[in-house]
């Protein structure tokens, strides 16, 4: 599996955790966001791909940004279209569904052409970073087979239950884990040991 890190807004902290070698790190450019990306992103290395978080942004607007900060990839987390969605043709195309308990898989249908993959999150008040955990029972029922995210307050104590998902049917197609707001000292800021530690136990075992 591969390991995305979301949310990163500090330039030294963001420099530090590149250094741990995640797959993928997510930048938040959503205003309304704790976590909203304002600043340069340095050199990383190219193993990384760089991924913009958006929430029902303008298409001109996320075009430009993918330019401006040289993206790799885009993380749909608003009521985007799947016309929408087939408008990014130059990056990875991440669509965002939120769940719960129980959760409606027929609305992946028309985005299946349209994005590379699905990333599947915690119902909640916010769009991310919520910080707690959906029932990941619930995709025993996935009936696809795009690869997909799995993300909702994943930190260190989900380490064993990761390690029985990835043992798990369900797992079948998860291509990463995605972590947030369970590694931060404060919105935007990681704690890198505790990163390394999950890296070591989940990503690298």
């Amino acid at each position: 599996m591969k390991l995305k890190v979301c949310g990163m807004k500090y330039k030294e902290n963001l420099e530090t955790v590149a250094n741990l070698r995640p797959d993928y790190l997510g930048f938040i450019f959503y205003k309304k966001s704790a976590r909203h990306f304002d600043s340069s992103i340095p050199e990383l290395p190219k193993s990384i791909k760089k991924v913009g978080v958006f929430v029902d942004e303008e298409l001109e607007i996320v075009q430009d940004t993918i330019k401006t900060f040289n993206l790799q990839a885009v993380q749909f987390h608003g009521h985007e279209s799947p016309e929408y969605c087939a408008a990014i043709n130059t990056v990875e195309v991440i669509k965002v569904f939120s769940i719960k308990d129980e959760f409606n898989f027929d609305v992946l249908q028309p985005f299946e052409d349209v994005c590379d993959y699905f990333l599947f999150d915690t119902k909640g008040k916010l769009p991310g970073g919520n910080g707690y955990t959906f029932n990941w029972n619930v995709l025993e029922k996935y009936p696809s087979s795009k690869p997909y995210f799995l993300s909702g307050g994943i930190g260190l104590h989900e380490i064993e239950k990761i390690k029985e998902f990835k043992e798990s049917p369900a797992s079948k197609f998860c291509y990463a884990i995605d972590v947030n707001s369970k590694f931060e000292i404060e919105p935007g800021l990681k704690n890198v040991e505790e990163l390394k530690t999950f890296k070591h136990n989940v990503i690298s075992c």
